[in-house]
């Protein structure tokens, strides 16, 4: 494209705009990236302009047609700030240079990261939302012409993509955007699964026809009817939007039948009703497909009817229905409000202020702590739709759509949702994980002394209502912590001869720069620190000695016999550091069982056979098996990132079984030899805090216990 095409594609909706100032950035930009060429071989210079073209069909103000030609020249050019402001204003050079740190922005895989990068990108984004409309433009387009990238960048960016930019662009109410980086994405990612629903397509299209145009002259047939003037359109779905109603409803593409989608465009708001009823009467409506989105429009200003009707065939298809000016804001969304048309800004009433949303977002998440919590409460604002429900004085809550009781109690105060004990939904009792629906009048039930529970945050949807219960839980996990620290390094101590007196722990605290004793005890109990460190604090020759020391295995455990044998029993897998008993087996030596194995009962009527053993202090070789029970989030790379923690533990996998698989998680029964109880524990907590692990427990296999008849007691 062309100055000139540019100009005459801008005038066409703005005939007021500043052609000259155009022009001026479009030589400008062109002089700055003279010689530099893009990965395909093209001048680079064609990518600004084809940014500047995709913001100039969304009728975008010349302030962010100026910003999109320029956007890569303080970045990658000899350009600097002072120049384009001096050139093309203050308004233009900000615009650019929010766009060049938007794009500096390296959003790592790492969660914490990129939960982190997350937060400055609405940060930046609340000053001014035209530098996201520009980023959004800018991804768009790379993302057309990604194949040119090697192909691990290529997955790289398609990731970015799916998880950040094109949510974004749906939540901005730029539906046609993201639906667009979603299936330009979903190419890259799972070309086979694309493939696939394509070809299934083509072949459905050959069996049945063109079911689209039936269906559309089927309906034009009931308007022309009733006498309702609207403008009628229907399409096939995108490849990724089928994709994820398959993983969602666990379906295979015969079995899936909303893969249609109509959209009525009426003349008045009255009309969108008309339609509805003209609909309804001629199609059986699908129970619970219904939503109103003109009576309670969506906080970014969309509005339209939604419902769901079995067409032709059984085949289901979903109809939206809305009228000129509410259609104007589904298509463009935020954009909308610096749309022209006919030189003069459109005064859409339906349009809404865009940056009042993300005001709104970046205050409510700005004073947040934890960026898991954060990027937590980002995904669930910009997936979730919306519900309104009522307190019993008739006050307003809005939650996102599948929020429970816990949520709304969280939402209505923090007091209110910690001492939730049950909750009755338009007057009858419910229990807590109930999903609430539109116009519910909801009553939270408390009770003193109650604490937020941990299985809560499976309950609970809103990032305030999990974020509220995490830190409730930490601070109670902290109690828990600062135990099982004392345990810990009283028997470091005593294995070096001294004792963990108050005195001792105070000193080591100081030496280690932490803030008291209950902040060390703490940090050991959390694994976020080894008795040894405590130790070498304080008795640093003594630390060395006792690590150096190993007990050799055959003698790992005391209170047996001269020249009598034993095996840890695989049902409670017992480890160092942990109270044990011994079973003797006649021919087969004693089997040491954790003093709390259920495969115990089965000798309680046989005490001769029952042996009082213990441990023996010192350090333990890695050679305790212990299984682990593992649910991982199914996804590229996290079993080597599981592995790879396991082994910064210095503890080494022995075996590995697959238990469940299922298309968003998988269950994984990982063997680990380990030294002790402690490490053990290290282990188990560094595992717990990844995010991609769902659970973790100790593995306990009672039927792999011997049974009572196996043999004979020894010496009987």
């Amino acid at each position: 494209m062309t100055a000139d095409e540019l100009i005459a594609l801008v005038r066409s909706y703005n005939p007021a705009t500043r052609d000259a100032l155009i022009r001026d950035a479009f030589a400008f930009g062109a002089e700055m990236h003279e010689g530099q060429f893009r990965k395909s071989g093209e001048p680079y210079f064609m990518h600004p302009v084809a940014v500047a073209e995709i913001l100039a069909k969304q009728q975008m103000d010349d302030a962010t047609i100026v910003t999109a030609l320029l956007h890569d020249t303080i970045e990658d050019t000899r350009a600097s700030f002072s120049e384009v402001e001096k050139r093309f204003g203050r308004e233009i050079a900000e615009l650019v240079d929010g766009v060049t740190k938007l794009t500096n922005l390296q959003l790592s895989s790492i969660r914490t990261k990129q939960a982190e990068n997350f937060r400055k990108l609405f940060m930046a984004t609340s000053r001014d939302l035209r530098v996201t409309l520009v980023k959004l433009a800018d991804r768009l387009h790379n993302m057309r012409t990604i194949r040119s990238m090697k192909p691990e960048k290529q997955a790289q960016k398609a990731r970015e993509t799916m998880e950040i930019y094109a949510p974004l662009a749906g939540r901005m109410g730029m539906q046609w955007m993201r639906e667009e980086l979603e299936d330009l994405a979903f190419q890259v990612l799972n070309p086979e699964a694309r493939n696939s629903i394509i070809r299934r397509f083509i072949m459905l299209q050959k069996e049945a026809g063109d079911v689209v145009e039936r269906i559309t002259a089927d309906m034009r047939l009931e308007l022309d009817r009733a006498d309702i003037r609207a403008d009628l359109f229907g399409r096939a779905k995108k490849p990724y939007s089928i994709w994820r109603k398959m993983q969602e409803k666990d379906q295979g593409f015969s079995r899936l039948s909303d893969i249609y989608g109509f959209r009525v465009i009426t003349e008045t708001e009255a009309d969108c009703y008309r339609v509805l009823g003209v609909i309804h009467q001629r199609w059986r409506a699908v129970p619970g497909r219904f939503k109103d989105y003109i009576s309670q429009p969506k906080s970014n200003g969309y509005r339209s009817i939604h419902t769901t009707v079995s067409g032709r065939d059984g085949k289901r298809v979903e109809v939206q229905i809305r009228t000129r000016e509410m259609h104007e804001v589904a298509e463009t969304g935020v954009a909308a409000h610096w749309s022209y048309r006919d030189g003069l800004r459109v005064e859409n009433r339906f349009a809404v202020d865009p940056a009042r949303w993300i005001a709104q977002l970046t205050e409510r998440l700005e004073t947040g702590h934890d960026d898991e919590d954060f990027l937590e409460a980002v995904k669930l604002e910009m997936y979730q739709d919306q519900v309104f429900c009522f307190t019993p004085k008739g006050e307003v809550i809005k939650l996102p759509r599948g929020a429970t009781p816990i949520d709304f109690a969280f939402a209505i105060h923090t007091r209110i949702g910690s001492a939730c004990v049950g909750a009755k939904v338009d007057g009858l009792r419910v229990p807590l994980w109930t999903r609430l629906k539109n116009g519910q009048s909801v009553e939270i039930i408390t009770a003193d002394g109650q604490r937020p529970q941990a299985s809560w945050l499976e309950i609970a949807v809103t990032g305030r209502a999990k974020a509220a219960i995490r830190r409730s839980l930490r601070e109670e996990d902290r109690e828990r912590f600062v135990k099982l620290g004392y345990e810990l390094v009283r028997v470091a101590f005593e294995n070096v001869g001294r004792r963990a007196t108050d005195k001792a722990l105070r000193t080591a605290a100081r030496a280690l720069g932490l803030d008291g004793m209950t902040e060390l005890l703490a940090r050991l109990g959390s694994a976020d620190m080894t008795t040894r460190e405590v130790v070498q604090a304080i008795y640093p020759e003594l630390a060395e000695q006792g690590h150096a020391q190993e007990v050799a295995q055959e003698r790992a455990v005391a209170g047996l016999s001269e020249g009598q044998s034993f095996r840890r029993a695989p049902c409670c897998q017992p480890v160092p550091g942990e109270r044990i008993v011994g079973i003797t087996f006649r021919g087969q030596g004693v089997v040491v069982h954790a003093i709390d194995c259920p495969a115990l009962e089965h000798y309680e009527e046989q005490p001769e056979r029952w042996l009082d053993l213990r441990w023996q202090e010192g350090t333990h070789a890695p050679v305790n098996t212990v299984s682990l029970d593992l649910t991982l989030t199914n996804d590229a790379g996290v079993l080597g990132r599981i592995c790879t923690l396991i082994g910064e533990q210095s503890a080494n996998i022995s075996d590995m079984a697959f238990l469940d698989r299922k298309p968003d998680f998988y269950r994984i029964l990982v063997d680990v030899d380990l030294r002790d109880a402690e490490h053990l524990h290290r282990v188990m907590t560094a595992l717990e805090a990844e995010t991609q692990v769902s659970s973790i427990a100790r593995h306990s296999d009672p039927a792999r216990a011997l049974p009572a008849t196996a043999a004979a007691p020894a010496g009987a």
